[in-house]
């Protein structure tokens, strides 16, 4: 998979308790497909991502939340560095929500962060290669 540059929307995520319906859901407005993702399910996560109809590469993922935390949908923009990239949203009046540094191998580093108005969006750099 070839990774668009820094600072492309490169990523979604549906974050739910009902992983099974909402690929069921999406599954059927989309024509999108799923597959188990490797690391996460190593980790122990219910992480399937999402490939449109015809194209090459996963384009964003259901994460299973067990109820752990709320639904929500999000957008991921690629960075360089995650850690890096945290400390501009703070200056520039945004938030950290929470970090994800140490990830399963294989796994992207990421981050949650809201924005001066309060919109939570993600950040992440991919697994080396």
């Amino acid at each position: 998979m070839t990774n668009p540059a820094p600072g492309a929307l490169a990523w979604f995520e549906v974050a739910t308790s009902d992983p099974d319906g909402a690929q069921k859901f999406y599954g059927s407005l989309f024509d999108w497909t799923f597959e188990a993702d490797g690391p996460a399910a190593s980790g122990g996560l219910d992480y399937r991502n999402i490939t449109a109809s015809g194209a090459g590469a996963p384009m964003g993922g259901i994460a299973g939340t067990d109820g752990q935390t709320p639904g929500h949908s999000v957008f991921y923009i690629l960075v360089a560095d995650v850690e890096a990239t945290c400390a501009d949203a703070t200056q520039l009046g945004g938030s950290v929500v929470s970090k994800h540094l140490e990830t399963a191998p294989g796994a992207p580093t990421f981050a949650y962060l809201r924005d001066p108005a309060g919109n939570m969006f993600g950040v992440f750099t991919p697994p080396a290669a």
